[in-house]
């Protein structure tokens, strides 16, 4: 492991090291205070972004080049506040190279914009986190259960979840 990435770790230092990044340069220059931490380790590059402002992110970003959106995913945190986590896993065929977008939600209100005007392709998921996760999405075109039965309870994915389920 002697010629690995060194790993960065904190929004000043990845903005002291990446100045040029197409993804840092567009956010900066779009909304400096809407992305919260930057990390780059093993060669990805992972922004936090403000939960409210997701959806102009995404744009912003493709506008910067990442053409493609692979996939999203949830992350039960719990006991831990935030709660959730939410990352969107962006490639760009022009630069050849992946960044991560996440976003941290409370528990009390699990509700972000649906990213689905910027990338249509993101509707599976984002039902697919509603429903194992209940998190909520805005504006979704189609918000409903993907996996499991519309009459079943909670949601499996959550680690306050019942292992037999409820009774």
């Amino acid at each position: 492991m002697a010629n690995q990435t060194p790993t960065l770790t904190g929004k000043q230092a990845v903005l002291q090291e990446m100045p040029d990044h197409p993804a840092i340069k567009a956010l900066l220059a779009w909304s400096p205070e809407a992305f919260t931490d930057a990390r780059f380790d093993f060669g990805e590059l992972t922004l936090t972004v403000v939960s409210t402002e997701i959806r102009a992110a995404c744009a912003t970003v493709q506008a910067a080049g990442y053409n493609f959106f692979e996939d999203m995913t949830a992350v039960d945190w719990f006991p831990q506040s935030p709660r959730f986590q939410l990352s969107y896993h962006l490639l760009s065929h022009a630069f050849r190279e992946r960044i991560r977008l996440r976003v941290l939600l409370d528990e009390a209100e699990p509700s972000v914009d649906s990213i689905t005007p910027i990338w249509p392709g993101a509707n599976y998921y984002e039902r697919e986190v509603f429903d194992l996760f209940g998190i909520h999405f805005a504006e979704h075109p189609d918000l409903r259960r993907i996996m499991m039965p519309d009459d079943w309870k909670g949601h499996p994915l959550r680690k306050d979840y019942p292992v037999e389920g409820y009774r």
